[in-house]
């Protein structure tokens, strides 16, 4: 028996780069709080509140690790796994 108790599942939205520039900019320039932009541009606050929060570490205003540094660490363990690879093949 299905559960119909549970609301159905929102299907998960892919937000371009420079979207998600804009609302930042909009946030940091209009005075309005996160939620009332998230809710004016039909996103999640707390979406919205970790773009906020990446763009402050990545200008240095926020201690974290920048975006930057995260695509590095992701090259870094792709390189890693595929080399590790290679060592088992020539073993």
């Amino acid at each position: 028996m299905e559960n119909q108790d549970k609301p159905a599942k929102r299907p998960r939205r892919k937000f371009s780069d420079e979207f998600k520039r804009d609302v930042v900019e909009i946030v940091q320039n209009s005075g309005k709080s996160i939620a009332q932009v998230a809710r004016e541009l039909g996103i999640y606050d707390s979406t919205l509140g970790n773009w906020v929060k990446q763009d402050e570490i990545n200008r240095g205003v926020r201690d974290g690790v920048t975006t930057d540094e995260r695509e590095e660490v992701a090259e870094l363990r792709r390189e890693n796994a595929r080399l590790r690879m290679e060592r088992e093949l020539l073993k």
